[in-house]
């Protein structure tokens, strides 16, 4: 992609002002006076904007303006439905989830798993989360986003993995998840707004220059079979990435995407995910938490409009591409005009680097809270914590900056990815909603989960290869549940000493969330029964 210098300015600009700000936020407190509340958890004072900003920068790196976008090429609409899921769930982790983490004023998903269950339940569910964040997660969220910058500049692998390494350290690891959150909320307007221009003109195109409403209803003309959101089996045909064809339904299978497995994933993705979950820990009270996961719902209803429309545009236009993931790419090229391709730019390194620094602040968060605190140094004082934070996030992404170059020896790494974490957010699930709602779960049972949870899901990858992934899950998380249910009857079928006590009150939420829940809720109902 071509860059005129006024788009080197406007891209050099927005990295100015994010280290700047990410700087400014590190250093306006004396670094002798930070204390471990204050870099893990922003001192506990984020308002409800920040929150919901952080949230989705945090979530939406280059996989989704890529990865999305290639699935709208070859799916369509239909792969809104991770978005749009999305929303409906950040809702219910905001009345049932929320409420409860907050109360017991944790840390980390590990730290309540000691709390509700005890602290082998912790160590093994910490220890594995370290691995996934450092060797899948950090090193995929590097390597993809590299993927794209070569895609689309031309860039160096390595120099783009080093690039983008040094941009998230410059702030993130200094700072802590206040620098992090702060600059979240520049990174979104990026994000969103660098997103919003480029299907702007891909929609303009289409429509021969009359704008964006008209470009989308020419859009609807000319890809009908793209706008399918509950697919059938058997009626549409994509790549498979080794050169054959398989059907998408294996991907989204038909009504089990709204019913099955998507929510075991979401569910544990905006619930039990420390990478996600911490900001929200990070609230000045529970009503700016829940208010900001409102917040962020609403960003999620929006977000198809950026990462899948495109994709559709570029297949109504017929794209001159060799697979689906070189959609983005092409549309950014060829008609994005000079002067806002560097917006466009700085929207997907907006997303890519928020992604990075959220994902290190996780990493040092679990090691040094619950490894360093709990079994090296049970005495650290608050400057050693933060100290070691430091250290680890360094550690953490140093490690991701020399694995990522092999992931490019994987065909579709990003498939790799999703199918490993499908392989634990089962039995996660299973074992904090257990910890939530049901009073007699014992800790040998959430042991039994998290075992259980690999286990089945090799099992039924191995002897069942057509069941869709999702429905997968969706299986593997009932028997994780039922794991846990053995263990609590074969244990006195009592209730544990450690049980969660739940109220009414604890579940109650102001006017404002509801009214914007209902809102939310009543926008995804039109949509799922115009695009059925």
């Amino acid at each position: 992609m071509s860059f005129a210098t006024v788009d080197y300015i406007v891209f050099v600009a927005y990295a100015l002002l994010i280290v700047s700000l990410g700087l400014w936020v590190s250093f306006r407190k004396r670094d002798s006076e930070t204390n471990s509340g204050d870099y893990f958890l922003a001192g506990r004072a984020l308002p409800w904007w920040a929150i919901g900003a952080s949230l989705i920068a945090s979530n939406i790196s280059a996989e989704q303006f890529i990865g999305m976008s290639g699935s709208g090429y070859a799916i369509g609409l239909g792969i809104a439905s991770y978005e749009w899921m999305a929303a409906l769930t950040l809702i219910l982790v905001a009345v049932f989830f929320l409420p409860i983490f907050l109360e017991k004023r944790i840390f980390t998903m590990p730290q309540f798993l000691e709390v509700r269950y005890d602290k082998r339940v912790k160590t093994v569910m910490a220890g594995f989360w370290l691995l996934v964040f450092v060797f899948v997660n950090l090193t995929s969220i590097i390597y993809l986003g590299a993927l794209a910058m070569q895609r689309i500049m031309g860039i160096n692998m390595t120099y783009a993995i080093i690039g983008l390494a040094f941009f998230a350290a410059l702030y993130s690891i200094y700072g802590g998840l206040k620098a992090v959150a702060w600059t979240d909320v520049v990174q979104v307007v990026f994000l969103v707004g660098g997103g919003l221009v480029t299907t702007y003109f891909a929609l303009d195109y289409l429509s021969d220059g009359h704008g964006l409403i008209a470009g989308f209803k020419a859009l609807l003309q000319k890809a009908p079979e793209k706008f399918d959101m509950i697919l059938e089996k058997g009626k549409l045909m994509i790549p498979d990435g080794k050169g054959g064809q398989k059907d998408a339904y294996i991907d989204l299978p038909g009504i089990s995407v709204l019913i099955g497995g998507m929510w075991v994933a979401n569910l544990y993705y905006w619930g039990c995910n420390q990478y996600i979950i911490q900001r929200a820990l990070a609230a000045k009270s529970i009503k700016e938490a829940q208010s900001g996961l409102v917040f962020a719902a609403f960003l999620k209803v929006l977000l198809p409009l950026i990462v899948v429309i495109p994709g559709i545009v570029a297949f109504a236009l017929h794209a001159d591409i060799a697979k689906s993931d070189e959609a983005y790419p092409w549309l950014l090229h060829s008609f994005v005009p000079t002067g806002v391709k560097g917006l466009a730019f700085a929207a997907l390194v907006a997303a890519i680097v928020s992604s990075l620094a959220s994902m290190m602040n996780s990493v040092s968060t679990i090691f040094t809270m619950d490894f360093y605190k709990e079994y090296i140094n049970k005495d650290a004082s608050e400057h050693k914590l933060v100290t070691v934070g430091r250290i680890a996030a360094f550690v953490a992404l140093l490690i991701a900056v020399f694995i990522a170059p092999m992931l490019s020896n994987l065909d579709q790494a990003f498939q790799y990815i999703q199918e490993f974490t499908g392989f634990v957010s089962p039995g996660a699930l299973a074992i904090f909603l257990a910890g939530f709602f049901y009073k007699k779960a014992t800790a040998n049972g959430a042991l039994g989960a998290a075992v259980g949870t690999f286990v089945f899901s090799l099992l039924f990858k191995l002897l069942l290869p057509n069941l869709p992934f999702m429905d997968r899950m969706g299986i593997v998380f009932l028997i994780c549940l039922a794991i846990i249910w053995i263990f609590a009857m074969v244990e006195g079928n009592k209730q544990h000493v450690k049980a969660i006590t739940i109220s009414k009150e604890l579940f109650s939420t102001g006017k404002g969330f509801k009214i914007g829940s209902a809102i939310i809720i009543a926008l995804l109902i039109i949509l799922y029964a115009i695009w059925w």
